[in-house]
């Protein structure tokens, strides 16, 4: 398939009630691997891909560096591959545009793109993030691929989840928002009530993504009407535990 065509297989995937499932690797070796177990696409994660090459999360990792892998991951599997980018290493939509351009050069198909003030403090006003996901979009036109832009929202990750309840409204306008300038996800990080979740879905005319962690399954968020359940760090946490436990078991 074509880089465009992978494009549009990914977005396929994406079904309300029928999630796709992205087990987050960080290196084209774990990309493999989920290919031949018979994972439809892979994703990355941040935190994950900084970590394995001794990085902080939140851009520390160099943006060429990232393309390296990225190229590496997307050249070693057949399946659509989406990033986590982060805020797009940029805060002007220019800059926007110009970097979400070498990231599909590396062989994207999707990106993650985040509203917080990647290494400052705070979410990017609506009307500057929807600019910048109109300017990723313009990326992907000049491009010929219809990129997945995932567009994640920092509102609940972070947060005491007594506060999620009270965010639901403000959630929704930004994911509206971010569905008029050209998004095609939205990404609800650290929220876990099923019931907020379902709210969420009823009222985003995008695919959710909702990421794993105290849900009890995978169906469960299916049967909220998820459309794409992602793992985030947990893999990459889980494979360094079994790492050390093994090492330390041969003393």
């Amino acid at each position: 398939m074509t880089q465009a065509q992978k494009a549009q297989e990914f977005k396929a995937l994406h079904k309300a009630g029928d999630p796709v499932v992205l087990y987050n690797i960080w290196d084209a070796g774990g990309a493999k691997a989920l290919a031949k177990a018979g994972a439809k696409a892979a994703a990355t994660g941040s935190w994950s891909v900084a970590g394995a090459q001794g990085y902080k999360d939140g851009e520390q990792l160099p943006l060429a560096f990232l393309e390296q892998i990225a190229a590496r991951i997307t050249a070693s599997v057949d399946i659509p591959v989406s990033v986590d980018f982060e805020g797009c290493y940029a805060v002007e939509p220019e800059g926007v545009q110009a970097n979400v351009a070498r990231i599909i050069g590396a062989g994207a198909v999707g990106i993650n793109f985040e509203d917080r003030v990647v290494q400052g403090t705070g979410l990017h006003s609506i009307e500057a993030q929807a600019a910048r996901i109109s300017a990723a979009r313009a990326a992907g036109g000049a491009a010929g691929v219809p990129l997945f832009i995932n567009a994640r929202t920092d509102l609940f990750l972070g947060s005491d989840s007594g506060e999620h309840s009270g965010l639901i409204g403000a959630a929704l306008e930004r994911a509206a928002a971010y569905a008029e300038a050209g998004a095609d996800g939205f990404f609800v990080p650290g929220l876990g009530d099923l019931a907020l979740i379902r709210q969420v879905v009823d009222g985003v005319a995008l695919p959710v993504n909702v990421m794993m962690g105290a849900q009890p399954t995978v169906a469960g968020l299916a049967e909220q009407g998820v459309a794409r359940v992602s793992f985030g760090p947990a893999p990459y946490h889980k494979a360094l535990t079994d790492l050390t436990e093994r090492f330390k078991a041969i003393a």
